[in-house]
């Protein structure tokens, strides 16, 4: 896989049938290693080792509805109230980020009014603040840190 703007993880892998899966450490199973996948597996592990955010607090590839279409959003990490600090939107590495991912992270950030977002393709990062009175975002350098008493 290629090498991608992350620091270096170690991960565990298995070939089962000739192909390759990736242990994902929040679902606690072996997911089939895609382009994407390798991007949402350095994610998890940006969060959890760069970023210490708890791992109890991070959900990866769950559904949700938008404008009654079924969709999966990346990752996400709650607040300890339940609601959302953190979207995730990775995209495979050859896929360029434009206007048309941050529509898409926008519309699922309609229904899950995360605080803040990421879009990513493993090379490029972008992170958000979302401020919705003004109903924008802002770009920021880096995530800011996570703490339990918000």
């Amino acid at each position: 896989m290629q090498k991608l703007n992350f620091p270096n993880y170690t991960f565990r892998f298995k070939n089962s049938e000739n192909k390759i899966a990736i242990f994902d450490e929040i679902r606690k199973k072996f997911i089939l290693l895609t382009p994407e996948e390798w991007v949402r597996q350095h994610v998890v592990q940006y969060l959890l080792l760069e970023q210490k955010y708890p791992k109890s607090y991070i959900n990866v590839e769950k559904v949700l509805k938008v404008n009654g279409l079924t969709k999966r959003y990346d990752a996400v990490v709650f607040n300890p109230d339940g609601s959302i600090f953190l979207l995730v939107e990775c995209k495979a590495p050859e896929v360029k980020i434009t206007q048309n991912v941050f529509d898409q992270i926008a519309r699922y950030n309609m229904v899950l009014k995360a605080d803040y977002m990421m879009v990513t393709n493993g090379l490029n990062h972008y992170f958000c603040q979302m401020d919705y009175e003004k109903e924008q975002y802002q770009f920021l350098r880096n995530l800011p840190e996570f703490t339990l008493n918000q």
